[in-house]
């Protein structure tokens, strides 16, 4: 059962949900950029823009959180899912997991209207 409180922020969107996962470790804007397009097949490209839009409003909503940044003339700043993030992140992969499982419902029906047409 999904918390009320956190299904309220669902269904996440792709990039959201793709960010997430990549920060389930430390990792840095571009970092994030590539695990996304190397998890995508390159499907998913994430510009810039986007990327940092995203991430200062999973920070602010408390997802994800700065663990590391460079204090040399440009900034690398790391980010990491919280305990937050995590259970927003879980509540949407059983949300998808639902959505896939009932998705089965149609293929089985498809398998069954071939075979039937087919006699």
């Amino acid at each position: 059962m999904i918390d009320p409180a956190v299904e309220k922020d669902l269904p996440l969107t792709e990039a959201v949900f793709y960010i997430l996962l990549a920060v389930r470790q430390p990792n840095h804007g571009y970092g994030i950029i590539g695990e996304v397009e190397e998890l995508t097949a390159h499907r998913v490209v994430l510009g810039a823009g986007t990327l940092y839009g995203a991430l200062q409003t999973l920070e602010k909503k408390g997802w994800i959180t700065v663990v590391s940044a460079d204090s040399g003339s440009r900034k690398k700043k790391e980010y990491v899912i919280t305990d937050i993030g995590r259970e927003v992140f879980i509540a949407e992969c059983e949300r998808l997991a639902e959505l896939l499982k009932n998705s089965q419902l149609f293929t089985a029906a498809a398998i069954t209207d071939k075979t039937e047409g087919t006699e």
